[in-house]
């Protein structure tokens, strides 16, 4: 009985498991019989290059002076008595700015002056005497002699009494101060008792390195670097914080010479500064332009990189994407100009560029150049 029991058991899970197993084969072969679905094309922007007309700008860090910057010294010794003007005092050639104490030279003033009193009256006994034949010319002329050097004495004095009152020997705009009332000062003073400045033009003074200086040479038209400096273009300040200027500056000499130690080439530019918003001393930056005419040109954020080299990503006739290096030649805020790579008529992906391989087939959707080739935000500021 328990013999039969047991054998009926083993029929049954027999049976199941047969079950099971043709079930799971059936299932297998309905998978295999459905066909596998292509992945779907994704659609991504795409631009036309053109070739345009571009404005690119070499930036260099520059020190700020006005055209006359003069040192104000003191020609005598003496204590400062008055200050008579104030630091960034815009003031006039020959107007006072230091007063000195006088004192101690207006006793020698006076003194020289008895000098030349008691002289004069030596001179006016001689000349008769001189006229009569008592006594011999050159006592006479030797009393003049000693007139003369007591003129000379007191007019020195007088020079120095001058001298004590300090001023400005230009146009311009005061500076720092270094000494107030009750300083000693002297000609042999180290430090100026202040400087001014004329800064109805300012100069802007930078450096360039020599290999920039070459290529700058060999854009620019003439034969010598007279005429190229007559050629160079208008350049452009930016302030320490970030203001533009709005008057154009013109480039008036470069050494020409390498300088060993920096490796640098210097230049001097000059802009004009009626409001006088522009101060001695201030910093800024130069853009120097260049321009491309008919470049070809493509945006910055159309591209990716590797191994530092850049790429784009054409669009061929079957619209498949392909990893396209560019040699880039310059560039301004948002566009790359070209140098080889790509040309004008090709279709390029503008965005996106991290989500696709070489040879992913797309849809494209065509985008206005413009409208895609704008500045690119900075990520820190």
């Amino acid at each position: 009985m328990h013999q039969k029991k047991r054998m009926k058991r083993q029929f049954y899970t027999l049976v199941s498991l047969t079950m099971i197993a043709t079930t799971l084969i059936s299932c297998g072969n309905d998978k295999a019989a459905q066909p596998q679905q292509q992945q779907q094309a994704l659609p991504f922007p795409v631009t036309t290059v053109p070739q345009k007309n571009v404005t690119t700008y070499q930036t260099f860090p520059t020190s700020i002076e006005g055209i006359i910057t003069s040192e104000v010294r003191a020609k005598v010794s003496g204590y400062i008595q008055k200050v008579l003007v104030d630091e960034g005092e815009t003031v006039k050639k020959g107007q006072a700015l230091f007063k000195l104490e006088t004192q101690s030279l207006s006793q020698d003033a006076d003194a020289a002056k008895a000098s030349v009193n008691v002289a004069e009256v030596e001179v006016e006994k001689l000349k008769p005497l001189v006229e009569k034949g008592i006594i011999s010319n050159v006592q006479l002329e030797t009393a003049k002699a000693q007139l003369a050097q007591a003129k000379s004495n007191y007019n020195s004095i007088n020079a120095n009494i001058s001298y004590a009152t300090v001023k400005s020997p230009v146009d311009g705009v005061v500076g720092a101060i270094n000494f107030r009332e009750g300083s000693l000062v002297s000609a042999t003073s180290q430090r100026a008792l202040t400087t001014v400045s004329d800064i109805k033009q300012i100069y802007a003074f930078f450096s360039m390195n020599e290999t920039k200086y070459l290529d700058f040479l060999q854009n620019t038209p003439g034969n010598t670097l007279k005429e190229k400096v007559a050629n160079f273009p208008k350049v452009h300040l930016t302030l320490a914080n970030g203001f533009q200027y709005k008057k154009e500056g013109t480039i008036q000499t470069v050494t020409g010479q390498i300088d060993a130690t920096t490796g640098t080439v210097s230049f001097r530019a000059i802009f004009d500064n009626p409001s006088g918003l522009i101060t001695n001393g201030n910093s800024g930056t130069i853009s120097i332009p260049t321009v491309y005419e008919n470049a070809v040109v493509i945006p910055q954020s159309a591209t990716f990189e590797q191994q530092g080299q850049t790429f784009v990503y054409v669009v061929n006739g079957e619209n498949k994407t392909v990893a396209t290096p560019v040699n880039v030649k310059d560039k301004n805020s948002h566009l790359y100009v070209v140098a080889s790579g790509v040309k004008q008529g090709d279709k390029i992906v503008t965005s996106g560029t991290g989500k696709l391989r070489n040879n992913t087939v797309i849809q494209p959707q065509e985008v206005v150049f413009d409208s895609v080739s704008k500045p690119i935000k900075p990520l820190f500021q």
